[in-house]
């Protein structure tokens, strides 16, 4: 039975519009990007069998394009406009951290950080350059790694802060593992840079992990 016969209570798209996007699960969101099911199979039913295929919504969404679009029901144009759905999201984000804004909200940037480096499959070191008033300059993701480590090299750092003229930076990395809790080479490099920094009165203000479902802050763990 098609989509279009079932109770409107029941359909995604009626009960979106009637409680809300967060009433869906997570297979009903994605059958309504998916639009169309495919012959014997409803959008509902093909977006259950992907979401179970690939473990997880998040799973779906990290998927490479060969793979993805080599499961039964996407292709090609699939791809690019989930793609574009996740490049939305991000900018949107984004948007709470626009050059020239001070950086008032620690929730804010920490949910910015975590969307651009949580579901790298590699360690990626990234910096927030800031300005004397803590407005934002612009984001860098400066040096990418293997799955356990990425080497960071704070003459390079030191050089983009000042290439930005920038007055204070927030460092950050994701941990591919998914775990959050800083390493003992984490706290090492911290230091490094912020020594490094300081010799040229450039604050380094905080330096966030990012795993899975948590971030930590050096700043709050009194580590800076």
């Amino acid at each position: 039975m098609s989509i279009s016969h079932w109770p409107a209570s029941e359909r995604p798209r009626e009960k979106l519009l009637a409680l809300g996007p967060a009433a869906l699960s997570d297979a009903e969101l994605l059958a309504i990007f998916l639009r169309t099911g495919t012959p014997g199979m409803s959008a509902v039913e093909l977006a259950r069998g992907l979401v179970s295929k690939y473990g997880s919504l998040r799973g779906l969404l990290q998927a490479d394009r060969k793979h993805f679009c080599a499961t039964r029901g996407l292709g090609d144009a699939k791809y690019t406009q989930l793609q574009a759905v996740l490049e939305l999201a991000r900018r949107h984000l984004g948007e709470n951290l626009t050059r020239g804004d001070a950086l008032k909200n620690p929730a804010d940037t920490r949910r910015y950080l975590s969307a651009r480096l949580r579901d790298y499959p590699h360690e990626v070191f990234a910096c927030l350059f800031l300005d004397t008033r803590h407005r934002l300059i612009c984001y860098e993701e400066l040096f990418q790694g293997t799955i356990d480590g990425a080497s960071v090299h704070p003459r390079e750092v030191l050089r983009r802060a000042l290439l930005h003229n920038a007055a204070a930076v927030i460092l950050a990395h994701n941990h591919p593992s998914g775990v959050a809790e800083p390493s003992d080479a984490d706290r090492r490099i911290t230091r490094r840079l912020k020594d490094a920094l300081a010799l040229v009165d450039i604050r380094v203000l905080d330096h966030i992990v990012i795993g899975d479902h948590t971030t930590i802050s050096f700043a709050d763990r009194g580590l800076m």
